[in-house]
């Protein structure tokens, strides 16, 4: 691994920082990684996407996916590059697409610059794509490979993977609890059981999905705004997504005060009061409506709206029984668990709600990816078990 070499420095010739091509496609496809990374949260309903331009060991261009999905990375790193494509390597974290949507093909736009190989993380599941965009890279008689970091690049897109193929977005569950799960004392006081840094962390976590969930019982009891206080983290605002099965969100409530600010989008079920959806639609959010189901609504049918309304990644932070019902759906990918170093004992509010689990077979379980200090707390961070 190369971390220590920067931008630029390979040039040929007889340099004996040189390194053999293997390691040179890993040290440019890991920049292409973390190009992609700076977009997650804001380029839905695309895929956070990385590419980079490479010729003659030097790097001549650069780009990711713009907000909102436009511009591609592709376009942006040969923009950069101009001229200096001809004859060039590109990679990317995406199979490049080819088809037109509200841009032009980006694998059209590597053969029109003349790039002479493309190196590819993973293919695109799309429909629309999956493997037609290598396939028409090689009938212009580009030298073409996909795998390398592959696994890297799918857990980056798994959210973008997950709508295309499952038709829901990737569920993150946020939560932050003393060490024995507790959420409230008894009498409902929680703020703040974490210290500033895990609540900071908790925000770069919001910037990094493209909207947060809660329940209506947390907007009743904290009245919370839901957006990404880091000034200049993301470029496009959180979208808000509440479960409202009934509509009972307060049109004086600070989200509703908000919705022309941050998208606000409130999932209800069928036949809610069509005058409170006329006073909500006045203030600028946008109104489901869902099929009713055990939590109020029918959980799964919410997630498809989501998915087909462009969402690839949702950080859920809702009270105990938002959580509850998340998990006994098994709708939970990953899970983000800020521990304070404190017990509150029986008397508090559970983080996670009873949903049914009689024996220890039924229980869904996780595999912990990593630990991080932050402060006096810690985040542990689980994948669900396939």
């Amino acid at each position: 691994m190369l971390n220590c070499v920067s931008w630029g420095t390979y040039r040929s010739g007889n340099d004996s920082r040189m390194p053999n091509p293997a390691e040179t496609d890993l040290f440019h496809m890991r920049a292409a990684l973390a190009l992609a990374r700076r977009g997650l949260g804001i380029t839905w309903p695309n895929p956070s996407v990385g590419c980079v331009l490479v010729r003659d060991g030097r790097v001549v261009g650069r780009g990711y996916t713009g907000s909102g999905g436009t511009p591609h990375a592709e376009p942006t790193a040969l923009s950069m590059a101009g001229p200096q494509a001809q004859g060039a390597t590109a990679y990317v974290t995406l199979e490049p697409c080819c088809h037109w949507g509200r841009t032009p093909p980006c694998a059209d736009a590597l053969i029109r610059a003349g790039v002479r190989r493309v190196v590819i993380a993973t293919l695109d599941p799309d429909k629309r794509v999956d493997s037609r965009g290598a396939a028409r890279l090689r009938e212009a008689g580009i030298d073409v490979e996909h795998g390398l970091l592959e696994d890297e690049a799918r857990a980056d897109l798994r959210g973008f993977f997950s709508r295309v193929t499952q038709d829901r977005p990737l569920i993150t569950l946020k939560l932050a609890t003393t060490l024995d799960g507790k959420i409230a004392t008894g009498s409902g006081e929680s703020q703040w059981i974490t210290g500033p840094e895990a609540r900071r962390m908790a925000h770069v976590l919001r910037g990094q999905h493209d909207a947060v969930l809660a329940g209506i019982g947390t907007v009743m009891a904290d009245d919370p705004e839901l957006t990404c206080r880091i000034p200049g983290f993301r470029s496009r605002p959180v979208v808000r997504a509440i479960v409202d099965s009934h509509l009972r969100t307060p049109l004086t409530s600070k989200l509703a005060r908000t919705a022309k600010e941050a998208p606000l989008w409130l999932i209800v079920r069928d036949g809610s009061d069509p005058a409170r959806l006329e006073a909500f639609a006045g203030l600028g959010a946008t109104v489901f409506q869902v099929a009713a189901g055990p939590a109020g609504i029918d959980l799964a049918d919410a997630l498809r709206v989501l998915a087909r309304a462009g969402l690839t990644r949702v950080l859920v932070e809702g009270g105990g029984q938002v959580a509850a019902s998340f998990v006994r759906s098994g709708f939970v990918d990953r899970i983000a668990w800020f521990h304070a170093p404190g017990i509150m004992g029986g008397d508090g509010w559970p983080a996670v709600q009873g949903f049914g689990i009689e024996k220890l077979a039924m229980m869904p379980r996780f595999v912990r990816q990593r630990v991080t200090p932050l402060g006096s707390d810690t985040l542990t961070e689980f994948m669900r078990i396939a």
